[in-house]
């Protein structure tokens, strides 16, 4: 039973991560400009949104659900200005050719954007309800150890999508010209922050 839960909560975290979005953006563009490693960790932030809103879904936390489906306009808001912050700074910045220790944000940085900016998509949570109701999971929220197990698994599948992504697009960076990177991701980006501001 225990190994079974671990195996959909990775399941379904990898279905929730893979999808490429503004995170996957962002995500390939650390790790081109400043190594795997910096990838990996703004995948890691993600993934912890991608846990504690597995948490809300598995815990059946409707209080939670309510306020973030409340507060949306705002979430949304915040969230739109930032991806087309974030598109504007990528699309002007010179590709690094330097170690990630000696350029670019800290990981603690990196890592802080990218879960606050996964926590700003209230359509998160929704999407993990439907996908907990869908799979008939919403009984587990009485069992606590049931519940938690699933959580775990959502998170390391959110995070074995983030290490691979991060991994391979670090291994192709030779042959990818990051000026062009740059720019085309930049533009994705406020694409995407747009689409978020038109849709309040």
């Amino acid at each position: 039973m225990e190994i079974s839960l671990l195996l959909r909560g990775l399941s379904i975290g990898l279905a929730i991560a893979a999808p490429v979005g503004p995170i996957g953006i962002l995500c390939i563009r650390q790790s081109l400009a400043f190594g795997w490693l910096h990838g990996f960790v703004a995948g890691l932030g993600a993934a912890t949104a991608d846990a504690m809103y597995g948490c809300v879904a598995a815990f059946g936390l409707t209080f939670v659900t309510n306020f973030l489906i409340e507060q949306q306009f705002w979430l949304r808001l915040v969230g739109g200005a930032f991806l087309c912050y974030l598109g504007v700074k990528t699309f002007i910045s010179i590709p690094s050719e330097t170690a990630a220790s000696t350029r670019g944000n800290t990981l603690t940085e990196v890592y802080t954007s990218t879960w606050m900016l996964t926590l700003t998509n209230p359509a998160t949570i929704l999407a993990f309800a439907a996908i907990f109701s869908g799979l008939g999971l919403a009984s587990i929220k009485q069992n606590y150890l049931s519940a938690i197990l699933l959580v775990v698994g959502v998170f390391c599948g959110s995070a074995l999508w983030w290490l691979l992504l991060s991994t391979t697009v670090t291994l192709a960076k030779t042959k990818l010209n990051l000026k062009w990177v740059n720019r085309l991701s930049g533009i994705v980006i406020v694409a995407f922050g747009i689409v978020a501001l038109l849709n309040l």
